[in-house]
């Protein structure tokens, strides 16, 4: 598949279903291009840039509909995501998009501020995602050569669920996501 066809693919996911919500204020497409714009507030990496785009993606891409959570079945979106995502962007776009939810999960055990700041759909599926690290599993997570990008990452995550929140169209971010492409 040709670079900007790719790109024009996942701007149809995230047309076709983007306004679907996961038990947040604000709809996919929203979260995601919030969580993009607060990359590029904060002067990330274009590659990061392009991961905090596409780090839901795999909600976009499963079949288990939007109130999966509340079913209590963990989607397992950032490995749906990641495999996506791995297959057409440098790992330096597909890795802390996949690692995301593991960042979660790594902050929630290493600062309890984090946790009393989640919201309550993220709360929800941090125990369908096992809940907190354990010391084992944190050291583990720190060995990761991308564990920062993925902290930075959640952190523009946990940020983008602003309602009403005007932000860049999807367009805007064309080139950070080209910029990651895989040659």
């Amino acid at each position: 598949m040709t670079q900007p066809n790719l790109i024009d693919e996942i701007f149809t996911a995230f047309r076709q279903r983007g306004h679907q919500t996961y038990g947040e204020r604000v709809t996919m497409s929203e979260h995601m291009l919030q969580s993009a714009y607060f990359a590029e507030q904060a002067s990330a990496q274009p590659t990061l840039i392009a991961s905090a785009l596409l780090h839901d993606i795999g909600h976009l891409i499963h079949d288990l509909g939007e109130d999966v959570a509340d079913q209590g079945i963990d989607a397992i979106h950032e490995e749906v995501g990641g495999e996506y995502l791995e297959k057409y962007f440098i790992s330096a776009v597909s890795e802390p998009a996949r690692l995301h939810v593991a960042a979660k999960r790594y902050l929630c055990a290493v600062d309890l501020q984090y946790f009393a700041e989640l919201s309550p759909a993220s709360v929800q599926s941090l125990a369908l995602q096992g809940g907190p690290f354990s010391v084992a599993e944190v050291k583990e997570f720190e060995a990761n050569p991308f564990f920062r990008d993925a902290v930075q990452l959640r952190r523009f995550d946990e940020m983008g669920k602003v309602p009403e929140m005007v932000t860049p169209d999807l367009e805007h971010y064309r080139s950070f996501l080209a910029a990651g492409l895989r040659a």
